[in-house]
């Protein structure tokens, strides 16, 4: 056995996934005995880890990505491990409702902002949003997440106006950071791991 099929073997053990277990990417690795192997499953574990957010925060996090980037295999192994952290299942809805949200409100503002028209900013955007009034993982962390998924989903105006959100509820930069790194950490792996 290679030492990358052995690397990507721990990486389904831990995901609960069977070792048998393949898809396209992950034989590309595994036939090119690829160093990115052991750089994956590193990246993965960071996903779970951070001095500034909890296992719960991070585990939420990562299954708002998961969810976000429609990847099955990763939602239920976040899914899973958002539990494990304590997380209720009016949290983990809430993190799926986000990335929903977030995906439609990604793309209606990325418009306004690429066709810098005045007149589409004056037309009422129609889009309901009573997930961010008072979401039961607390404004805060909603704002955190809301910022992750507009990242990944590559909305400036999006944003910009979470992290302006974030920075006058008192959040630190390196929370901010850590959210947006655990995101990317999660769209990585799921390059790899559907």
């Amino acid at each position: 056995m290679t030492e990358s099929t052995e690397l990507i073997n721990e990486i389904l053990t831990g995901l609960g996934v069977a070792t048998t277990y393949r898809n396209a990417s992950l034989e590309l690795l595994e036939k090119g005995e690829s160093r990115y192997s052991r750089d994956m499953k590193l990246n993965l574990i960071s996903t779970l880890t951070s001095e500034h957010l909890s296992a719960k925060e991070c585990a939420l996090l990562a299954l708002s990505t998961a969810i976000n980037n429609n990847n099955t295999l990763l939602i239920t192994y976040f899914t899973r491990y958002a539990e494990e952290q304590g997380a209720t299942p009016a949290e983990t809805g809430e993190a799926a409702g986000c990335a929903s949200l977030l995906a439609s409100n990604n793309v209606f503002y990325r418009f306004r902002h690429f066709t810098q028209k005045e007149k589409y900013t004056q037309i009422p955007a129609r889009i309901r949003m009573q997930l961010m009034m008072k979401p039961v993982t607390g404004k805060e962390f909603f704002e955190l997440m809301s910022l992750a998924i507009s990242a990944v989903n590559g909305c400036e105006m999006c944003v910009n106006a979470h992290e302006d959100s974030l920075i006058k509820l008192g959040t630190t930069e390196e929370r901010i950071f850590d959210a947006v790194r655990i995101a990317s950490l999660v769209t990585a792996s799921g390059k790899i791991l559907y």
